[in-house]
C-alpha cells in the first residue's frame, strides 16, 4: 500500500514548451500531485476556445484528463491566495538563497513553483516564496530540463 502524500501543487511559471509541461503532467499524475496552476504564458491542455494542445496531449500521454489544472494570468493573487490556504510556497530555483531540494521538510499542504526553461523563476516571484529549492549540480552544466528536475523533486516528496 502506498501512503498517503500531502497536498501538492504545482505552478508552472512562463514555461514555453508545450512538450515539458505535457511532461510534467505526466509526472504529476505519477506522483499524485493535487493541482498544476499554469501562469504567465505557460500554455494549458486547452486553448482558450477549447481546442486540445496537441503537443502537450502527446507528452502527457492522458494525464492532462486526470490531473486537476487551472490556468492562472496572475501568479501573485495565485500565491496570496495559496498562502492564504496555508500551503508552504516553495520555488525550484539555483539561488544564494537556495537550500538542498533534499532538506526540504514540510507538513503543510506545498506549492511548489517551476520556471522558464532559461530564465528560471523571476526575483520577485521568488521574494514571495517561503523556501528556494535547488538540486545540486556535479557537471558542468548548471540546469536540468524542467521536466526532469520536476520529477526529482516530486519523487523526493
Amino acid at each position: 500500500m502506498h501512503p498517503v502524500m500531502k497536498k501538492t501543487f504545482l505552478i508552472l511559471h512562463d514555461i514555453r514548451s508545450s512538450e515539458n509541461v505535457g511532461s510534467i503532467f505526466r509526472t504529476a499524475d505519477a506522483a499524485g500531485v493535487s493541482k498544476i496552476y499554469l501562469t504567465g504564458y505557460t500554455p494549458a491542455p486547452l486553448d482558450r476556445f477549447g481546442r486540445k494542445n496537441a503537443r502537450l496531449a502527446k507528452a502527457a500521454l492522458g494525464a492532462e484528463g486526470f490531473v486537476s489544472w487551472e490556468a492562472r494570468k496572475d501568479i501573485f493573487a495565485l500565491l496570496d491566495e495559496l498562502k492564504g490556504k496555508g500551503a508552504v510556497i516553495a520555488g525550484v530555483e539555483q539561488s544564494p538563497r537556495s537550500i538542498s531540494y533534499t532538506d526540504f521538510v514540510s507538513e503543510k499542504p506545498s506549492a511548489l513553483i517551476f520556471g522558464n526553461e532559461v530564465g528560471g523563476i523571476p526575483e520577485g516571484v521568488l521574494s514571495e516564496a517561503d523556501a528556494i529549492l535547488e538540486i545540486p549540480m556535479r557537471g558542468k552544466k548548471e540546469s536540468l530540463n524542467v521536466s526532469v528536475a520536476a520529477g526529482i523533486v516530486l519523487f523526493s516528496l
